[in-house]
């Protein structure tokens, strides 16, 4: 892991293959505590190319100094993001 929030990646790699392309990244919040939502790719070893967008949002704690991933949510479409954004923007507007 990480001692730095901004150094926490999805991006992973074997052999040289990028497996999962780790395409943007914001942090939601800081502290003892960090979530951070990704915007990524997966490699498809089948069809020898990267799947659509999705993303992701982890949780991470901080301890000993470094971050620890503790939980995490995938978001797997575009169209499951914009769900979650309406009842998002739906219930902080009542």
């Amino acid at each position: 892991m990480s001692a730095d929030i901004s150094d926490l990646t999805i991006q992973y790699e074997e052999e040289g293959q990028i497996l999962v392309k780790e395409l943007d990244k914001e942090i939601l919040t800081k502290g003892a505590w960090a979530t951070v939502i990704f915007r990524y790719q997966n490699w498809s070893r089948t069809n020898k190319e990267f799947s659509k967008e999705m993303y992701t949002i982890r949780r991470y704690q901080k301890r000993n100094g470094e971050y620890i991933s503790k939980s995490k949510f995938n978001i797997s479409s575009a169209d499951q993001a914009k769900k979650i954004i309406a009842v998002l923007q739906k219930w902080t507007e009542e």
